[in-house]
């Protein structure tokens, strides 16, 4: 009788450990499913801001913009034509160092910027007072990433490329003729920018954070 009741008692305890468990996996388990609703929220959320910048900027006749390809240009007008049975309406871009005048559909308008505001000209002038960076990869190879940064138009990408490929000076013996068309170009493409915001002391202001010895527009031999 007495074994009897000691496997009744070791039964029972066994019974109360087991509900215990499952008591406290009930526990644990709310709350996971208590944290799954606000993540759904929060993806929500993340869906409107990706949304929020769709909003397409329309451009004036005169505003001056910045095509990646070709730099600096000016809206002269925004006309319509017809390609099929679709109306296409388009900016007609003047690339005046260029002598080029671009048509741009409206659609496609992203490929514009604005012009740069007068701290993002200030932030490159300082790009231009900082130190080169110097690489030791062969030449074909970082001719081609500064190609790649003169033609994104990215301000702040110009002016190290600028910074990058200067010398200081306009001995040709210096530079490469690569190296030299290729700060050229990159100096041109910036200075207009620059002029744009900064008037006739554009270059002025880009050769003193330079320190440029001479004129950079020199007759080359």
């Amino acid at each position: 009788m007495g074994r009897k009741k000691k496997i009744k008692k070791i039964s029972s305890k066994l019974k109360t450990k087991k509900i215990k468990t499952k008591a406290v996996f009930n526990q644990t388990a709310r709350p996971v499913t208590y944290k799954s609703k606000p993540l759904k929220g929060n993806e929500i959320k993340i869906k409107k801001i990706i949304k929020q910048p769709t909003a397409k900027k329309i451009y004036n006749v005169k505003d001056y913009v910045v095509y990646p390809k070709h730099g600096i240009g000016k809206i002269i007008s925004i006309e319509k034509a017809k390609i099929g049975n679709i109306d296409i309406n388009f900016y007609k871009v003047l690339i005046e160092k260029e002598k080029l005048i671009l048509s741009i559909p409206l659609n496609q308008q992203s490929h514009l910027r604005n012009v740069s505001s007068i701290n993002q000209i200030n932030k490159a002038i300082t790009i231009l007072k900082s130190k080169p960076k110097i690489k030791r990869t062969m030449w074909s190879r970082r001719a081609q990433e500064y190609e790649q940064k003169i033609n994104s138009g990215k301000l702040y990408d110009l002016a190290e490329v600028v910074k990058d490929l200067n010398k200081k000076t306009d001995v040709i013996a210096e530079q490469s003729y690569s190296e030299r068309q290729l700060f050229e170009k990159a100096y041109e493409r910036l200075k207009s920018e620059f002029e744009v915001v900064l008037g006739e002391k554009a270059k002025t202001k880009m050769d003193k954070a330079l320190n440029r010895t001479e004129d950079l527009q020199q007759p080359q031999m």
